[in-house]
């Protein structure tokens, strides 16, 4: 799906293709070179960080800093998609802040038994979500930081429960209110 946005500077004028290290100006031959060098990254050791905001930031720069120079950088406009307004910029810092401590109050869910973590990972990821600081990678950024703060609190992580339509269907009912499907998900996934 295709995202709604302002007018962008970060795409190549005239067209809806982000500008990228690359050069690389066709939308399909880009999410081609993407998820490649996305895969390599990921397969690699993520940053090490306090699982803050900063270290989500850092996360986000270690997955597309290949094919974006504004990788780790949270957007400057304003986005959608399907019909939905995603948090506007001028509030992502703050925004992102007050998640972020409430992971901390939490102590990152460690020690609580699977049901509690998942409910709590499902509402931090929903918020994220819904903030949506990066112009691309989203998604890919908050399952990278799900694995990261499942190991953290002594869970394991099956990607193999990562079926696409699942996790996009739990991330809409999430932007719509209901955390239940992403937490279902996320218990299956640490299982």
């Amino acid at each position: 799906m295709v995202y709604t946005a302002e007018t962008d500077p970060l795409c190549y004028p005239g067209t809806t293709v982000l500008r990228n290290i690359l050069d690389i100006h066709d939308q399909a031959e880009l999410d081609e070179f993407e998820l490649a060098l996305f895969l390599t990254r990921a397969d690699e050791a993520f940053p090490a960080g306090d699982l803050d905001y900063p270290h989500y930031l850092a996360l986000h720069r270690h997955l597309f800093q290949d094919v974006y120079t504004w990788a780790g950088e949270p957007r400057a406009i304003r986005i959608g998609k399907g019909g939905n307004w995603f948090c506007y910029p001028e509030y992502i810092d703050a925004e992102m802040h007050r998640i972020f401590e409430e992971l901390s109050a939490a102590n990152h869910y460690v020690g609580e038994t699977a049901e509690i973590f998942a409910a709590g990972a499902a509402h931090i990821l929903a918020e994220i979500n819904a903030v949506h600081p990066f112009r691309e990678g989203n998604g890919r950024t908050q399952l990278a930081f799900l694995a990261m703060l499942a190991d953290n609190a002594g869970y394991g992580f099956d990607d193999d429960q990562l079926q696409r339509d699942r996790v996009m269907g739990a991330m809409i009912d999430s932007f719509s209110g209901d955390e239940a499907p992403l937490t279902r998900l996320i218990r299956d996934i640490i299982a």
